[in-house]
């Protein structure tokens, strides 16, 4: 993925009643599904498709009635699920201010009040990744997943300096983010990891039938994350045993509607997940929380953003991917997990002032 983080749409949708809601789109041009299934958006191809077609077909439903609008919007535009997720939140997040309650209560009830964070290491030399993982860990963190795919040595040689440096007790996450070569170069480098203890292989490969011959000769779990996007990615990945879990967020199926569908549907076939995204702002985090609250498979340590604005207290480097934020407040972080979000709707207020800062031209 060659797009920038932190380049995002946000929306706010209005109502007659004087409510308003809050969505993103951490949409990334280069970010699809494999071959071609999904294309990549961008943060103005989502401000496009919501100005030019989106907003005008849902103008006068009820934001309450989410699965007519989720219908609206399916019928005006084909794809394009991170524009729908960015109206979804909005909208979910108007029916929970009007209801004045959190959105997971809307989405079925809370099995859980926080998510574990699993602080991503990104691309970057050996020992500067070690040595944000040892502050991570020192702030609470205690579970890293570690960004990988692009070179096999170096691949096995983190997981190893990550171990012997933190020990037993912290859980190693991978994700080659379908950066292996092949199928043999993905058994081969996941088996060496294998031998430092890692919780789980994420996305070694593109293709879900290569995905499955991974599964078959590995001992750790492999996660889906590109490659399940809607519900019927999950059954095709449930009959080829592709994988065991998969990464639940928001924009990828087009809304929390659509996401909590995929969680219900893989939790009857036996499947897990956590809740991934892509780095969001206070707004989209928020969202993907209350989404991880109500769903109950969502088990796993999770890349969840402790979002917080500049100043605020809170974590400096264990789930902190920014240095300031578009939330007035920031969110809770206790014992190396980060808090739902309580109040009414996404539970967030948003600095509009920071918008207008942080605007691209």
């Amino acid at each position: 993925m060659t797009a920038p983080i932190g380049y995002h749409a946000v929306v706010r949708v209005d109502t007659d009643e004087g409510i308003s809601g809050w969505g993103e789109a951490p949409a990334g041009i280069s970010w699809g599904g494999p071959h071609g299934r999904y294309c990549g958006e961008s943060p103005k191809t989502v401000r496009h498709v919501i100005a030019g077609h989106l907003i005008e077909a849902i103008k006068g439903l009820d934001p309450r009635d989410i699965a007519v609008i989720h219908r609206t919007m399916d019928r005006t535009v084909k794809g394009n699920p991170y524009a729908k997720a960015a109206l979804d939140m909005a909208c979910y997040d108007i029916a929970g201010k009007a209801a004045d309650v959190p959105v997971y209560r809307l989405l079925g009830g809370a099995f859980r009040d926080r998510i574990e964070v699993a602080h991503s290491l990104g691309i970057m030399p050996v020992e500067k990744c070690v040595d944000e993982a040892v502050m991570a860990v020192e702030e609470g963190a205690k579970t890293l997943k570690c960004k990988t795919g692009l070179d096999p040595q170096r691949d096995v040689q983190v997981v190893r300096k990550l171990r012997e440096r933190l020990g037993s007790d912290i859980r190693i996450r991978v994700d080659g983010n379908e950066g292996y070569r092949t199928v043999w170069e993905a058994i081969d480098v996941t088996r060496r990891q294998e031998e430092y203890g890692i919780l789980l292989c994420e996305q070694p490969l593109m293709d879900n039938r290569q995905l499955a011959q991974v599964a078959e000769r590995i001992d750790c779990p492999v996660m889906a994350d590109e490659s399940a996007w809607t519900v019927h990615d999950i059954l095709e990945l449930h009959a080829l045993k592709a994988a065991a879990c998969f990464s639940c967020y928001v924009t990828k199926p087009g809304g929390l509607y659509r996401a909590r569908q995929q969680a219900d549907i893989a939790g009857a076939l036996g499947m897990y997940s956590d809740i991934g995204g892509s780095i969001e702002s206070g707004i989209g985090n928020a969202a993907n929380l209350h989404l991880g609250a109500a769903s109950e498979i969502a088990i796993l340590p999770s890349v969840s953003p402790v979002s917080k604005p500049e100043g605020a207290a809170g974590p400096s480097v264990a789930g902190v991917y920014y240095l300031d934020d578009l939330i007035t407040e920031p969110f809770r972080f206790e014992d190396g997990c980060v808090l739902v979000p309580d109040g009414p709707g996404l539970g967030i207020e948003v600095d509009t002032d920071k918008l207008k800062k942080y605007a691209a031209p």
